[in-house]
């Protein structure tokens, strides 16, 4: 039993334990702590230890602002530090079985959230599907995406992309590691949901991640959620203004406290602090480089929420307090210069909050999973696309299908307490997460969601355009909601002029 739990990786050995029949491995360090003068570095291969590393306890989550939001979806971690590259692994043993591999990012709009969460418990998968869960911590806000490379040079080469370059780093451990937890590095499925779903878009177009995963799983994100290098400076200098630090002077970088750049983090836009397209790490546009034949013989699994926003209108207490002057600025403020043409298309169709939600839900996901899904079908990669239709029971259904409501259908975690104050308690929610949970399970063993508990599941195609609806009862759909299609693919070739 001992042996089964202490584990020699590459670094040291490490000590887990056992939780009923699934083995769990936590805290485990995938690089060196980014403190010091490695921050705003590549992260770089930790350091060995002797003796037995104790990894029942996860590690300390990325540094972050409080969020109300996150604490809502049960991802608001308590112990942050800067010293935050670990990971963790459920598996159903460390033995010579060589399981699939499922490798977990986590979401959070690139600035909240950590791979502890308990939504990311990944015992049932081990237990249920025989395969390997691992999932982790990256750096976030201005500490994983601050884009100092045009202000300070090469000693900055990929600031703007260290979290992306801290999940490389742990799927470069994975490949070194894994099979000595029961895993196999030849059988990697990648996935995550809204940022981490946005982090694998990206990863599947970064020449640095070719050959570590081998499957991928985007859910409500895609490839689309980068900077231009010009836009990322913009944003690194006003955050360098709000230090008082001049751009000649980003040796002071180093020395301020980490939570005064968790606070400064908060006066740049939402979704400023992102990946960036920069000389060292992402050289093109994630569509671009896949267009160009990036991520071979890759399988995709895609999808969406029905009502993604909702999540977000719903605790918005202004929207009660606009007039109609007062929503008309919000539309524009929000769709940009893409308003006017947009407004011409809707032909006075009255502006009210469902339909703010209604396109804000197209325009942040799921016009971005079709884009990646047919850029990926033009070079002849296999694509299967969802969506979930299941609406929440808690608050009197004000939820909807919103962001994040697939996650414990996802996980098999639908029993918890938690989970139950966000999805309702309905009965049938039992039988969308056995079919969620399964599907995906045959896609990381098989390549293929495909599954008996479910209808049949064609791939993803131009003619067809077959959509999984899970629901109450789950059907399959042909280009489901074509005319909000269309509607966007003008939007977005208006803009591409």
């Amino acid at each position: 039993m001992l042996s089964k739990l202490i584990v020699k990786t590459q670094y040291g050995q490490v000590q887990g334990k056992k939780s009923e029949d699934v083995f769990v491995w936590k805290g485990i360090p995938y690089a060196k702590p980014p403190v010091g003068r490695l921050r705003f570095r590549r992260p770089e291969r930790p350091d060995d230890w002797n003796g037995i590393r104790d990894a029942t306890e996860f590690g300390p989550s990325a540094m972050q602002p409080k969020s109300e939001m996150m604490r809502f979806l049960g991802d608001s971690p308590e112990g942050s530090n800067e010293d935050c590259l670990y990971l963790n692994i459920w598996s159903p043993g460390a033995d010579d079985q060589r399981r699939p591999v499922m490798v977990w990012i986590h979401g959070g709009a690139f600035m909240y959230g950590s791979g502890s969460s308990e939504a990311y418990d990944g015992t049932s998968f081990a237990r249920t599907g025989d395969v390997v869960v691992v999932t982790l911590n990256y750096r976030l806000g201005a500490f994983g995406f601050l884009h100092l490379e045009e202000i300070g040079g090469q000693s900055f080469a990929g600031s703007g992309n260290c979290g992306i370059l801290d999940q490389i780093a742990a799927l470069k451990w994975v490949q070194e590691n894994i099979e000595a937890f029961g895993g196999d590095p030849n059988n990697v499925t990648l996935f995550g949901e809204s940022a981490g779903a946005m982090s694998v878009g990206t990863l599947l177009a970064t020449k640095e991640a070719e050959g570590l995963f081998h499957k991928a799983i985007l859910q409500s994100g895609a490839a689309s959620n980068v900077l231009p290098s010009k836009i990322g400076t913009n944003i690194a200098t006003q955050i360098l203004s709000e230090l008082g630090i001049q751009h000649d002077e980003l040796e002071k970088l180093f020395d301020v406290p980490a939570e005064e750049l968790v606070k400064v983090s908060e006066t740049v836009p939402p979704m400023t602090l992102v990946p960036v397209v920069d000389e060292s790490v992402i050289h093109t546009h994630p569509l671009q480089a896949l267009a160009l034949g990036s991520a071979k013989n890759i399988p995709i699994l895609i999808g969406t929420t029905e009502h993604e926003y909702r999540l977000f209108t719903f605790v918005d207490p202004t929207w009660s307090k606009l007039d109609e002057e007062g929503i008309k600025k919000r539309f524009k403020a929000a769709f940009g210069k893409s308003w006017s043409h947009m407004s011409e298309l809707l032909r006075g169709e009255r502006l009210t909050k469902e339909l703010f939600e209604k396109l804000m839900t197209w325009q942040m996901f799921t016009y971005p999973a079709i884009a990646l899904s047919e850029m990926r079908i033009k070079r002849g990669e296999k694509v299967w696309m969802y969506r979930f239709d299941y609406k929440s029971t808690a608050f009197g259904g004000g939820l909807k299908s919103c962001h994040a409501l697939e996650l414990p259908f996802v996980w098999n975690t639908v029993k918890n307490k938690r989970t139950t104050a966000f999805t309702g308690d309905v009965p049938e929610r039992f039988k969308i997460a056995e079919q969620m949970h399964h599907a995906w399970i045959a896609f990381v063993k098989n390549g293929n969601p495909s599954i008996p508990q479910l209808p049949d599941w064609p791939e993803y195609e131009l003619n067809s355009r077959a959509t999984m609806h899970f629901n109450l009862e789950s059907t399959v759909k042909h280009d489901p909601a074509k005319e909000d299609r269309l509607f966007w693919e003008r939007i977005v070739s208006e803009l591409d002029q």
